[in-house]
């Protein structure tokens, strides 16, 4: 059986990820098996990490154990979904994967990076997605799309973080580009849905 495609989707707080992701499963899934999959999150085990990590009251929690939950519940969705997922052949579209360690935890949060590499290496066996959508958007855009609801511990970080945090983004995809494809998250979702497809479709 031929293994399946993995992609990801990555971008500041705002860029659109989660609508892009919904939109890409809902068409792919008339074509074959898809599994969709947020991180944190995925899991039992994700989800209540996921709860710990986004709740505004755990304003105390310090970088590194951050850090460290977020491999938990990444290692934890690999091993239950995302390998079992590709090993049968399917497709699987994720909100955020170890790209967002190092952007986050790494440029927004002055981790060392070269200790989040590691981290991500042992959270997910060295797996990799075969696609990195990266959502690129101005932080002054993307925070104004969010503003209308209630913001979680990270979205709440402010302008100078998500800046950071972006820059993250971009030096990535400097260093990868044979696996992170820019797209300018500015553009109509329309446009995006359109771009998004014709990246992927060229690995189906």
């Amino acid at each position: 059986m031929r293994r399946g495609i993995f992609v990801s989707i990555e971008g500041i707080d705002g860029s659109g990820k989660t609508t892009l992701r919904e939109e890409l499963i809902a068409y792919f899934e008339m074509k074959t098996e898809v599994v969709g999959i947020r991180e944190p999150g995925g899991t039992e085990v994700s989800e209540k990490i996921r709860g710990l990590l986004l709740d505004i009251s755990n304003h105390s929690m310090v970088p590194r154990t951050e850090a460290l939950l977020y491999a938990a519940a990444r290692s934890q969705v690999v091993e239950e979904l995302i390998e079992p997922a590709l090993a049968d052949g399917k497709m699987v579209i994720a909100d955020r994967y170890l790209d967002s360690t190092i952007a986050y935890q790494g440029y927004g949060r002055g981790l060392d990076l070269q200790f989040l590499e590691q981290l991500n290496i042992l959270c997910t066996g060295g797996l990799l997605p075969d696609l990195t959508l990266l959502l690129d958007l101005d932080p002054g855009l993307a925070r104004s799309r969010v503003s209308f609801r209630k913001m979680d511990r990270m979205e709440g970080e402010g302008l100078f973080f998500q800046e950071r945090v972006r820059r993250g983004y971009l030096d990535l995809f400097a260093r990868q580009p044979e696996r992170i494809r820019l797209l300018d998250a500015s553009m109509s979702r329309e446009v995006l849905f359109e771009q998004a497809i014709a990246m992927i479709s060229e690995m189906v």
